[in-house]
């Protein structure tokens, strides 16, 4: 089944760290250029990270350079996303993307709030 699945979400204090997992099954996940996007309530979905498929590039929203690195894992088909110091604004559903064959996750809650 090809699909991707997202994990690791949650409710974290501002200035704390989470990290986003994302599985993919049934495609070459190797061979696939991957991302993470995010979306607020009442916002558009944006763009958040991207990473190549051998992981020697990658490419971060100005929101959130410095803070989140994007990493692969190619023999476990996995994505992560590693969030640190995190903020309020940084509150959304988080979605795995492959984009050259438009596969979305199903997304994760992540919820930065005292």
């Amino acid at each position: 089944q090809v699909q991707l699945v997202e994990s690791g979400g949650g409710l974290v204090q501002p200035g704390g760290s989470l990290r986003l997992s994302c599985a993919a099954s049934g495609f070459t996940f190797r061979s696939h250029g991957m991302s993470w996007y995010r979306q607020a309530p009442g916002k558009e979905r944006e763009l958040v990270a991207y990473i190549s498929s051998a992981g020697g590039s990658t490419n971060y929203a100005d929101s959130v350079k410095g803070r989140f690195t994007i990493s692969r894992d190619n023999a476990k088909n996995t994505v992560y996303l590693q969030m640190n110091s995190l903020k309020p604004e940084d509150t959304a559903v988080y979605y795995c993307n492959a984009p050259r064959v438009n596969l979305w996750g199903q997304g994760t809650q992540v919820t930065v709030s005292s």
